[in-house]
């Protein structure tokens, strides 16, 4: 019976056998899922704790940068309170001194006024005279018509600045007559004034800096100082005047800069005004380091990088080597880059059928613009190993010559033909084959206007002998010259001064029926 059961029922040992790998299957599966879980779950807590320990290393960094700051403050702050009385003591005898030395020049104990300027000293005399004098428009005036003598301004209004009374109330008066609105009439708004305003703002800051700690702290009165916001807030309200931002001039936007600057009056809530001037002007060579003085740095990669989208890689270059990024923003590429836009728009120049007569010349000037800038910034931060000029100096020849040579005027033909009587040129061969043409080889005559050089001949001399052969067509196409005869012409008079009228010529038309004309006068 035993048999015949264990026969019946063959797979009766086999069926805990699969249902146990069945179950270690799934068990195994379990574990695979729990272990990939786990390591997911520890790499997960592994970043967070990395991402911790930067975090707190960070806040660490700062809070040690705060603390130095605060440290670097603090000491700053005792030092200024501590040089305020030698810096006040230090102005006042200046202004002291700069009082008397007025007080003598008014009273006329010392004569200051300078009547001629023949070199840079009577140039920096004759400024400290209207700087002793407070004298703010004659100063004005001698300054705005120097422009080609700006080196020497430069260096000897500072100098001059140090004999006012007050220098800060002086500058604002100076050029009150075209900052911060141009009260000049129309006509005379043609002549732009912006350069000076900006070289006697530039000449007062080392004037103002503290003679102690330097520019951290300027010597402007708070009477000054509140003018100068007046001043500033009305350049501001005026700028819908002008056209809104994009309209105003850059010399005017140079101005009010150079103002905020000059007498330490930036404001943080207008950073957003004085990036967007910057950005317009940022052509100007200052405007890296007014952006600097603005408070810009912290907003100068942005501008940067609104310079390059403009196609201004050059002014991003000046701005990149004034920050310090010029890692961020290598210049070499920058500078390849401004070159290949330069001659992708001279070529779009060239092909423009708006303006086929002057496309070559405008093409030609706009890639030598590029090049010379190219070349400048070359030079000036030595890049010569990275990026040598030689093949843009041999372009730029090149252009050079090529516009050299459209200017030359084609060589006219020498003029064979010429007159028997004085040798002097023939009219056009062709100017007789039309009816009553009159061609004349002089330039037109102005009236008539007896030189007093002129001998006065006798009056028995006759004013021209007309019993001569008929006059010759010397207008035609064909007539031969005239020759006049030996006999015919009257003897040579003796020299000196003969009284009598002077010799009245016909006039042409008279004769030969052509249109009528005033003697010249030769």
């Amino acid at each position: 019976m035993a048999d015949s059961g264990e026969s019946t029922h063959p797979d009766s040992t086999r069926l805990p056998t699969m249902a146990s790998f069945e179950e270690f299957s799934r068990q195994a599966t379990l574990m695979n899922s729990c272990t990939r879980l786990w390591k997911e779950l520890c790499d997960h807590y592994a970043s967070l704790e990395q991402d911790l320990i930067a975090k707190s290393e960070s806040l660490r960094s700062k809070i040690q940068s705060l603390d130095d700051h605060t440290e670097r403050s603090l000491k700053l702050l005792e030092k200024r309170e501590g040089t305020i009385e030698g810096s006040v003591q230090i102005a006042v005898s200046s202004a002291e001194e700069s009082t008397k030395a007025a007080i003598k020049v008014f009273e006329g104990g010392e004569e200051e006024a300078v009547e001629e300027v023949d070199d840079d000293e009577g140039l920096l005399l004759k400024l400290k005279s209207f700087c002793v004098r407070m004298d703010h428009e004659g100063f004005w005036r001698f300054v705005t018509v120097r422009k080609k003598e700006l080196d020497v301004l430069r260096a000897k209004i500072p100098i001059a600045l140090g004999n006012c009374v007050d220098p800060p109330r002086f500058v604002l008066e100076s050029i009150s007559e075209v900052f911060p609105v141009d009260k000049r009439g129309k006509s005379e708004r043609v002549n732009d004034l912006g350069w000076a305003c900006v070289l006697i703002l530039e000449s007062l800051i080392p004037v103002v800096v503290d003679p102690v700690i330097g520019k951290e702290r300027l010597l402007v009165t708070p009477r000054v100082r509140e003018r100068a916001n007046e001043i500033a807030e009305t350049w501001k309200n005026s700028l819908e005047e002008r056209g809104g931002i994009e309209n105003v001039k850059t010399p005017d936007v140079h101005t009010f800069l150079q103002h905020l600057v000059t007498f330490g009056i930036v404001r943080k809530d207008d950073v957003s005004l004085y990036r967007k001037l910057v950005v317009g002007s940022a052509w100007r060579k200052q405007m890296p380091k007014l952006a600097v003085s603005l408070g810009l740095g912290d907003e100068m990669s942005d501008m940067i990088e609104e310079l390059i989208s403009r196609g201004q890689q050059v002014d991003a270059v000046h701005f990149t080597h004034e920050v310090g990024l010029v890692d961020k923003f290598p210049t070499v590429p920058l500078l390849k880059a401004f070159l290949k836009d330069a001659k992708k728009a001279a070529a779009a120049i060239t092909e423009d059928p708006n303006n086929t007569g002057r496309s070559a010349y405008l093409a030609t000037r706009k890639e030598q613009s590029a090049l010379k800038a190219v070349i400048k910034c070359i030079e000036e931060y030595k890049l010569e190993a990275q990026f040598p000029a030689e093949n843009l100096k041999k372009r730029l020849e090149q252009l050079e010559k090529t516009k050299t040579d459209k200017k030359r005027p084609a060589a006219a033909p020498a003029n064979k033909r010429t007159r028997a009587s004085n040798n002097g040129p023939m009219p056009p061969a062709k100017a007789g084959r039309l009816t009553n043409a009159y061609v004349s080889s002089f330039p037109a005559p102005p009236p008539f206007v007896r030189s007093p050089s002129h001998m006065q001949y006798p009056a028995g001399v006759a004013p021209y002998a007309y019993d001569r052969p008929a006059a010759p067509a010397i207008y035609g196409s064909r007539s031969p010259p005239y020759v006049y005869s030996p006999e015919a012409v009257p003897s040579p008079l003796p020299a000196g001064s003969y009284p009598g009228a002077p010799i009245n010529y016909p006039v042409y038309g008279a004769l030969y029926g052509a249109p009528s004309y005033g003697q010249p006068y030769y």
